[in-house]
């Protein structure tokens, strides 16, 4: 079988950047990509070639376009070596600071909590820039200055006081960096060379970026990433598309794939290579569609798989016939890039704002759009007839004026104006398997509010231009439409809240990553792309810090008789360590306890020992705690800021032992609270076994109060006892996980200990 360090499925924006760092830092790489090649000038135009522009391979089909119609939205996503790059708008806008929110409640229940915040990302932003290449729309030099659709959109914004701008793009108007724009230029190579052998030339301006850019203006991932990312060694299998994924037996991940056979439904395989680390980059829909498909090869993978799907709050509507004064305003939508130019809405209540970008379209669409306007269209047949009735009869043979007022005036193309939507919308909704395929159960209901604040500006812009205002078709069925997915394999603090860690990397299964925009545990806001590519450069700079260390050992667990699906929780503190020392052994298990203490109350922790050596060699015995509390007395679900945990300390008595608990945290209103926990375990028959090791006596306190430090009786807000359920107790054992060296070895020891401390507090006493 063929192996290799890494794999990466996908060749997006997540996957061509950890196909670039990784190849680029020495490793092999293979890209496993399931779409084609396009080369400037390769992508389709004519009626039949546009026909053939989807994918389909069991119908014979190999396009760009990826067409998903679910019960509840509409989605369009693309397949060919760069994914999203070839058909997106270029728009590389960051995430606003404010919107990397932290347990944000969310108006149909649960919460959208961010593990990372815009410092995190910002060195990672300023990478994927300087490697794409962006710049503003130049709408300040003569070649750009008359794009009316641009101007158009700075008027609107200026008569309302909205925040207009011209965002990064990811287009080259300039021959090589630095020098003047113009249309049509031979662009330089840059050093890596070229992914496809063809001269570039510079933007047209033609407004075809939305169906492939065949004059390379567009610095898409095949002209930089991927480009440099074959220079740097990677291998770039086009037309391989993955099936399945598993962990193998020895360590790493396994993972088959078909190999298309264009022109018809044909195919070879599967095929199987296996890896060190598999970075799954497929996109939102086929992350999760091979995760959700695999599950029972990942026994233990977090119960968060498929949920916080968003469209990235997406909405199209259209101004039509816009008027200045009794004159028909042009606007030119075909000319200029697909956007130029964005509106950023202010924050409503919620927090929810949105950002508003004109689109464009193809000059050829224009005829589409004549051909639409029946009404019109009528009129002026029907004036052709009667003109060409009164040439006959006055002899007149000149049809010019006629076929001119035949073709009409193009004021309805020339005049209209598609308008796209984007924020935060909420992401509730869920990825889930009907009958084998991938399904979305998910409606705008819980995001009515931010749609009808994001509608009534496009109203307001509208009413400035003297246009009318039209709805896109889904949204009067009340479906949602989006080319921005999000969601499916969230990251999170611990298994309870993602699939995966703030790096990309699955809980319980070190080196599986995922780098795309299933990752994101909520909507961007702004155009997703730079965020998905900024994450995965992240991720990069993490696994690159552990390549010295051995490879991922393979995941470790106590054995059942059946795949459990209860999270398994994975710290990356604890992975990144045993990576990065190559000697220290990792072991970490999930616990949850509920009882009463001033109320319901509830927890759940992911208990860590960072270096099992050390952790039972200490008298202390003490690991980290990491997690949540769920309370009404706390403002409801509170992550924990810092915890600790501490196993068989001596107690109060000769032949006592304590499990000690201590979690800091702020509750709703952002007073610190520290739950103190105990449970008691001493001296008598076995019967107490069990109600001594799961019963948790606590005190919930006033203060972040340490170890230690005495507990003042009037910092105690409430008392209680908090209690394990069987079930929850057979869920915790299936949740051991090692990672390091020597995994099975540390497992045995952390259970000797275990039941050698139990055997010492339990044993009969002699003469007894």
């Amino acid at each position: 079988m063929e192996h290799v360090d890494v794999v990466v499925v996908g060749s997006g924006f997540g996957g061509a950047v950890t196909a670039y760092r990784l190849a680029e830092a020495g490793l092999s790489v293979v890209v496993l990509e399931r779409g084609r090649p396009y080369a400037p000038g390769s992508f389709p135009r004519g009626p039949a070639q546009l026909g053939q522009a989807f994918w389909d391979p069991d119908e014979g089909l190999y396009g760009m376009f990826d067409v998903w119609s679910f019960r509840d939205c509409d989605s369009v996503v693309s397949s060919g070596l760069g994914g999203g790059s070839l058909i997106y708008a270029n728009v590389l806008l960051r995430k606003d600071e404010e919107w990397f929110v932290h347990e944000e409640a969310m108006p149909g229940g649960g919460y959208e909590s961010w593990p990372v915040g815009r410092a995190d990302l910002d060195p990672h932003y300023d990478a994927v820039e300087r490697m794409i290449g962006v710049s503003p729309y130049p709408l300040d030099r003569p070649a750009y200055g008359d794009t009316l659709k641009t101007l158009a959109m700075r008027d609107a914004a200026a008569e309302l006081g909205l925040d207009w701008r011209l965002p990064p793009l990811a287009i080259s108007f300039a021959p090589s960096p630095g020098a003047e724009p113009g249309p049509g230029l031979p662009i330089a190579d840059p050093e890596y060379g070229s992914a496809h052998g063809v001269p570039r030339r510079t933007c047209r301006l033609c407004g075809e970026c939305d169906i492939g850019c065949n004059d390379g203006a567009k610095n898409s991932l095949d002209h930089t990433y991927l480009a440099a990312a074959r220079r740097g060694g990677a291998d770039l299998r086009t037309l391989h598309e993955v099936r399945a994924i598993r962990p193998s037996v020895g360590g790493g991940y396994d993972v088959d794939y078909v190999e298309h056979m264009p022109p018809g439904p044909r195919r070879t395989g599967p095929h199987t290579i296996s890896c060190d680390r598999l970075v799954l980059a497929a996109g939102t829909y086929g992350t999760s569609h091979l995760l959700l498909r695999d599950r029972e090869a990942f026994p233990g993978l977090s119960g968060t798989l498929g949920t916080r799907f968003s469209g990235n709050g997406d909405l199209l509507a259209f101004l039509l016939r816009a008027r200045d004064r009794t004159r028909t305003r042009p606007i030119n939508a075909s000319r200029g890039p697909v956007i130029t130019s964005a509106i950023r809405l202010p924050d409503g209540a919620d927090g929810r704002g949105a950002y508003i970008e004109e689109g464009g379209y193809p000059a050829f669409v224009d005829y589409l759009v004549e051909g639409a306007d029946l009404g019109s269209e009528l009129g002026r047949a029907a004036r052709f007839v009667l003109e060409r009735l009164r040439g006959l009869l006055t002899h007149d043979t000149n049809l010019s004026a006629e076929m001119a007022g035949l073709m009409g005036r193009g004021e309805l193309s020339g005049s209209s104006l598609p308008l796209l939507g984007m924020g935060r919308d909420v992401p509730d909704g869920e990825l889930r398997l009907r009958d084998g395929r991938l399904d979305v159960v998910w409606n705008a209901g819980t995001s009515e509010e931010y749609f009808d604040r994001l509608r009534a500006t496009m109203r307001r812009i509208s009413h400035v231009l003297g246009a009318d205002y039209a709805d896109s078709p889904s949204w009067r069925r009340k479906r949602v439409m989006t080319v921005h997915p999000l969601g499916g394999a969230p990251m999170g603090r611990h298994s309870g809240e993602g699939v995966c860690d703030a790096y990309g990397e699955v809980f319980g299964f070190p080196g599986l990553y995922i780098a795309d925009g299933a990752a994101l545990p909520g909507p961007v806001g702004a155009n997703p792309a730079l965020t998905i590519a900024a994450l995965a450069d992240r991720m990069c700079t993490r696994m690159l810090e552990s390549r010295e260390s051995a490879a991922p050992s393979a995941p470790m667990s106590v054995a059942v008789s059946s795949p459990v699906s209860s999270p398994v929780p994975s710290p990356v503190s604890a992975v990144a360590s045993a990576f990065v020392s190559g000697e220290r052994t990792s072991l970490w298990f999930a616990e949850e306890m509920r009882g009463s203490l001033g109320g319901d109350f509830a927890f759940r922790l992911t208990i860590t020992a960072d270096d099992v050596h050390r952790f039972l060699s200490e008298p202390e015995h003490q690991a980290r705690a990491e997690g949540w509390i769920d309370a009404a007395i706390c403002g409801g679900r509170r992550p924990v800021a810092r915890g600790w945990f501490n196993l068989f300390v001596p107690g109060g008595a000769p032949g006592r032992r304590e499990m000690r608990y201590r979690l800091h945290f702020w509750d709703g209103d952002d007073r610190p609270l520290t739950l103190a926990g105990w449970k008691d375990v001493h001296h008598g028959p076995p019967t107490r076994l069990w109600l001594d090791t799961s019963t948790l006596h606590a005190r919930l306190l006033e203060g972040h109060v340490e170890e230690g430090t005495e507990e003042a009786e009037e910092k105690v807000i409430a008392e209680g006892t908090l209690r394990i359920l069987p079930s929850d107790l057979v869920k915790m054992l299936t949740t051991f996980r090692t990672a390091g060296p020597d995994g099975a070895a540390a497992l045995a020891r952390f259970c000797r200990f275990f039941l050698g401390e139990l055997w010492e507090v339990y044993r009969p006493l002699q003469g007894s």
